[in-house]
């Protein structure tokens, strides 16, 4: 993966909030996390978390079934929010593909840059305004619109305030040493793509679909896969995203770039989750889905490029 030197990156939409940043009690209180999770409790319980986080906050942006109907374009108006965002200026620095290229923050905002104006171009050709996804990173804990979290509940998408947040200790720290990721430059933008997957769903008002929360057919998989299928249309398409005066923000994607994302895909599949920690694989309890169904539908996405085929929610089997 490489950027293009001459691409201008627009540090607008990212922000940095330092160690244990936030909003104090979070307005909302602690995002709720299950019976049986403690502190420090490992990426096992993770995806568990994840999708009470998502669901818990359907009901707090006003969206949910008051999105319009599932697949239809929405109008979001036309800015991030970034009313919460309190600024550390840890990207400050980041201006041009060069620095991405050079820096792992400034290769993160040029990331957010081609998700930005993918999604968006997707929008206007589907005859609606896009409001984009902030993204903030953070050490430690963040308060959200949905709450306080810790960074033990990896990077996740929080609906009520449509932003993505991450501690990017995640990485090495839990997708390789815990997950036994191969990791590679390409593992970040994977799991960027994958949570820009949810807010597109969150604008589209799919995350109204979800009514069954566990399961290997369950509509809680079914939102995940849909997410990397969405991860995979991105990536199919990123060589062509632009900055604002029409310049190409990535110089090369290559199939070794792929392989990082499948990688990646694999590592989080609930089988392998349970499979690592001990367990035996217990599809009942699946909430994201398989190391193969996550495959194949980032697969799909890159394949096929277009929304109608990442419809898992219409899939007989996934």
């Amino acid at each position: 993966m490489r950027f293009n030197p001459r691409a201008r990156l627009d540090t607008g939409r990212v922000a940095d909030r330092g160690r244990s940043g936030g909003l104090g009690g979070g307005g909302r209180g602690g995002l709720p996390i299950p019976g049986g999770v403690a502190a420090g409790g490992g990426f096992g319980t993770l995806l568990i978390v994840l999708l009470v986080v998502l669901v818990s906050c359907l009901g707090n942006d006003g969206g949910g079934g008051g999105l319009g109907a599932p697949g239809g374009m929405i109008d979001q108006g036309a800015g991030a929010d970034t009313s919460r965002m309190t600024d550390s200026g840890r990207y400050d620095h980041c201006e041009t593909g060069e620095d991405a290229n050079e820096d792992v923050d400034c290769a993160r905002v040029a990331v957010e840059n081609s998700l930005f104006q993918y999604w968006s171009d997707v929008f206007t050709r589907g005859g609606a305004r896009f409001r984009p996804a902030s993204m903030t990173t953070f050490t430690g804990g963040v308060g959200t619109g949905c709450g306080q979290a810790s960074s033990q509940v990896g990077p996740f998408y929080c609906p009520a305030d449509q932003g993505i947040y991450l501690d990017d200790s995640f990485f090495s720290d839990v997708l390789e040493k815990q997950l036994g990721g191969n990791g590679g430059d390409f593992v970040e933008p994977y799991v960027l793509a994958h949570e820009y997957g949810h807010h597109v769903q969150n604008l589209l008002g799919t995350m109204g679909k979800v009514r069954t929360q566990q399961g290997p057919q369950s509509d809680a998989v079914r939102l995940e896969l849909q997410a990397d299928c969405y991860a995979g249309m991105w990536t199919r398409a990123a060589e062509g995203t632009s900055d604002v005066e029409g310049v190409a923000i990535f110089a090369e994607l290559d199939r070794g770039d792929i392989e990082e994302a499948l990688d990646s895909a694999k590592a989080v599949g609930d089988d392998r989750i349970q499979q690592r920690s001990g367990g035996r694989v217990d599809s009942d309890g699946w909430t994201h889905g398989s190391s193969e169904q996550r495959m194949r539908w980032f697969m799909t996405g890159y394949e096929r490029g277009d929304l109608g085929a990442c419809d898992t929610f219409a899939a007989n089997q996934l």
